[in-house]
């Protein structure tokens, strides 16, 4: 992958994601189709969905890679952006994959996400991740993505 950027904080997260989307030339309705580790991924998700409430998508959460628990996630007026009921069953047009999945003691591989892919062929690929985490866990090889987003959060300072 070739380096086109680098921002900070998490506007630097949350624009390129939205411009790619808005310019990616996908229908209205299209399925965003998001996976990650339940807990961990879920507000990084929930905020990725909010950069882009504007946008006439979809937003579907999949815990881990199992797309049979998939869950909605829908605006909440005054509170941002929830995971919660039941979405359509159409084909995702974009699958973001998040580094929760690449880290250590989770139980998803790099191969299970490429076979994920590999189901969706029509799809676009999106890798959201923190402090290079497909880089360190070896998916950069495995998992073709047509975006991917590595944000830093370094340093974390604690005052008290």
């Amino acid at each position: 992958m070739e380096k086109i950027d680098t921002l900070s904080g998490v506007p630097g997260m949350l624009r390129p994601f939205k411009q790619y989307l808005a310019g990616a030339g996908l229908p209205d309705g299209a399925r965003i189709m998001y996976c990650g580790v339940p807990g961990t991924c879920t507000p990084f998700i929930e905020l990725l969905a909010f950069a882009v409430r504007d946008l006439p998508f979809e937003h579907v959460f999949v815990p881990y890679l199992d797309e049979e628990k998939a869950r909605a996630i829908h605006a909440v007026p005054g509170v941002g952006m929830q995971v919660g009921g039941s979405p359509s069953s159409h084909e995702p047009a974009v699958i973001v994959l998040m580094g929760g999945l690449a880290m250590p003691n989770v139980p998803v591989e790099a191969k299970d996400a490429a076979a994920l892919l590999v189901r969706h062929p029509q799809a676009k690929r999106v890798g959201v991740c923190f402090m290079s985490m497909f880089e360190k866990a070896g998916w950069l090889d495995q998992v073709p993505f047509d975006l991917l987003i590595d944000a830093t959060l370094d340093p974390v300072t604690i005052y008290r």
